[in-house]
């Protein structure tokens, strides 16, 4: 095929697409934008010349006008025929993976200690948080000898020498690996199998510490032991202990203060209504030891009448206070005794008063885990029913991640 017998197709088709202009309006603009190309001209340098014939009334000007701006673009077409060459197409490089701990820095400070974080790379400027040990960074750059870092809500410095970096797996020992559950209920079972028994269940978002991970079942830990989820309904995610605030921190010394003052003070008034036999106590059927009665309507009170009950036992399903009652009974009874009616299940117990941030905690504050809870005290401890072996005992608040605190009074 000669380079005119190609021109006369072109401008013929070309022709055809003018009439189509005339005959469509504006509506042809838009769509000829997305048509207009190699493809387009393909089909025209194949276009029979007997196929077009009705278009020979059409603009000639815009005809002309569309063949001469086709050609200029397909100068393959100028070309003698011949064989088309292989395309060459580069290989894709493998874009490359970075493991979530790799710009993870891990606090080198010992384990009572902690390391300023600075508003400037010097030691001159202003602390604007405090990174105690086996806490982590994200690293965003390096200043002279001082890293640049976020953790928590603190974005800062710290010299290089109190972070350890590209340490993946020191970043991953200081990891809690926990599954977030993704629908509104799910069944955790005593076995990888939906026959196994239901040990418990629980809510989206709820975070669960994962012991074992397999591609269909994972395995968690629960207040009342381990146990296996579907692996379709979490993802798997890891935690780590962050960055104190400047402000942060300011609040927690004061609420501790308080709580400290408020204990002190209802010691003091516990005492000496004791002494003066003003107070008669009470106690449930079956029990030798008496209690004193609830009084006041403050958290502290009833974080005061909860550790009366130090001791006494654990018992699944129970909602004694003297004689057995289990994580979710043992709130639930608590706060009975105040009149206030709560429900015995640990999953619900996270929807009930109004939620107040762990860093606001107060005694009587409701602080809720992944399958468990117990009642805050002050000084970073809670009242629970924790275990068979164990009982009612004091804990540390943080012992492991708190999904939400709830506030009742």
């Amino acid at each position: 095929m000669n380079r005119n017998s190609i021109r006369r197709k072109v401008r013929v088709a070309a022709c055809c697409v003018a009439g189509a202009v005339v005959i469509s309006g504006s509506s042809f603009v838009a769509e000829a934008s997305v048509s207009a190309g190699v493809n387009f001209a393909e089909i025209v340098a194949q276009t029979n010349v007997s196929e077009t014939s009705a278009a020979a009334g059409s603009d000639r000007n815009f005809a002309q006008y569309l063949a001469e701006k086709i050609e200029e673009n397909q100068t393959s077409l100028a070309a003698p025929e011949q064989e088309s060459a292989e395309p060459q197409t580069a290989e894709a490089a493998e874009p490359e993976v970075k493991s979530e701990f790799a710009d993870i820095g891990v606090s080198n400070v010992n384990e009572d200690s902690y390391v300023n974080i600075r508003s400037e790379a010097n030691t001159e400027c202003d602390v604007v948080g405090k990174l105690y040990a086996k806490s982590a960074v994200t690293i965003l750059g390096t200043e002279g000898e001082w890293y640049k870092i976020h953790s928590g809500n603190c974005e800062g410095y710290i010299k290089q020498e109190f972070i350890t970096a590209n340490d993946e797996e020191l970043a991953r020992s200081i990891s809690t690996r926990v599954a977030i559950v993704d629908v509104e209920n799910l069944n955790i079972r005593d076995d990888k199998t939906t026959e196994g028994t239901v040990l418990g269940q629980v809510g989206e978002n709820d975070v669960l510490i994962v012991v074992n991970e397999e591609p269909e079942w994972i395995q968690v830990s629960t207040e009342e032991g381990e146990g296996y989820v579907s692996a379709q309904y979490v993802h798997c995610t890891n935690f780590f202990k962050v960055a104190e605030s400047k402000e942060e921190e300011e609040a927690r010394l004061k609420r501790e203060a308080e709580a400290r003052r408020e204990r002190e003070a209802a010691q003091r008034q516990s005492s000496s209504g004791s002494s003066s036999g003003s107070s008669s106590g009470n106690s449930e059927v079956g029990s030798a030891k008496t209690y004193n009665p609830p009084t006041g309507g403050s958290g502290w009170d009833v974080a005061s009448y909860a550790c009366q009950f130090v001791g006494n036992p654990y018992v699944y399903g129970g909602s004694s206070l003297t004689n057995g009652a289990d994580c979710s009974g043992f709130v639930m009874a608590v706060y009975g005794a105040f009149g206030v009616g709560l429900p015995h299940n640990s999953t619900a117990l996270r929807s009930v008063g109004y939620g107040v941030s762990a860093s606001d905690m107060q005694p009587g504050d409701i602080v809720c885990y992944s399958g468990h809870v117990g009642i805050y005290i002050g000084d970073g401890s809670i009242v629970h029913a924790s275990t068979p072996e164990t009982g009612i005992k004091y804990g540390n608040a943080y012992y492991k991640n708190i999904i939400t605190v709830r506030r009742i009074f």
